[in-house]
C-alpha cells in the first residue's frame, strides 16, 4: 500500500474522531491505527513523509512514535 493511500486513510480516521475534540481525536486515531493497521502499513506511515497528514492525524503519528520510543528496551550498557 502506498503512502498516499495511507495518508488518505489516516486523515479519514482522524476526521471521524474529530467530533470528540482534538485531544480525544488524536488518542483515538493513534489507537485505531495501532489496533487495526497491519505491520507494513504501520511502518510506512511512521517512517514516511507526513506532509499530507491533517493536524489530528499528524499528531496521532507523533504520539504513536513517542509511545514506541518509550516502549523500546534500553540498549545494552557497554561500559563493562
Amino acid at each position: 500500500m502506498d503512502l498516499a493511500r495511507l495518508t488518505y486513510m489516516a486523515n479519514q480516521i482522524a476526521k471521524n474522531f474529530a467530533v470528540h475534540g482534538e485531544a480525544a481525536a488524536i488518542a483515538a486515531t493513534c489507537q485505531h491505527m495501532q489496533l487495526f493497521w497491519e505491520p507494513r502499513m504501520k511502518a510506512a506511515i511512521l517512517s514516511g513523509d507526513r506532509a499530507g497528514l491533517e493536524p489530528i492525524a499528524a499528531a496521532a503519528c507523533v504520539q504513536w512514535a513517542q509511545q514506541q520510543a518509550h516502549s523500546q528496551p534500553a540498549p545494552p550498557n557497554d561500559l563493562g
